[in-house]
């Protein structure tokens, strides 16, 4: 599968994505993290009605090769969680951006996104990375 990194979204150094509708945020991990990752095989979420502070820890992801901790791009409150990846992780492989997604935060402080990262400069910094 080639790079991908929707011109929609915003992204962490972390490799979380973001896509923000109204005051709800939609989380994920990218292309890059789940190459990085290899097949995944476990998948911890937090429950509705949580709450995640932005730059923190919110869950975990395991492939075959490591364990690796989810980190919001946002603070706010749970108010989605799939449940389809923690019953079927591989889909986190497969369709990272679509049915993939990890979280739908209520952002208690919408304006963080103001410093996250777009398509270009997360691609460029991939790139980076890889050197």
């Amino acid at each position: 599968m080639e790079k991908h990194f929707p011109e929609d979204l915003k992204y962490t150094k972390d490799h979380e994505w973001c896509r923000v509708e109204g005051n709800i945020a939609t989380i994920g991990i990218t292309w890059h993290a789940q190459d990085q990752l290899g097949d995944i095989v476990y998948c911890e979420l937090p429950e509705v009605g949580e709450d995640v502070s932005g730059n923190r820890h919110f869950g975990v992801v395991e492939s075959v090769k490591t364990l690796s901790d989810l980190i919001s791009p946002v603070s706010g409150k749970v108010v989605e969680r799939n449940e389809a990846v923690i019953e079927a992780p591989e889909g986190l492989n497969e369709d990272m951006y679509g049915d993939g997604w990890l979280i739908k935060v209520e952002m208690s402080t919408p304006d963080e996104v103001n410093g996250l990262l777009d398509h270009s400069v997360y691609a460029k910094f991939t790139e980076e990375q890889s050197e």
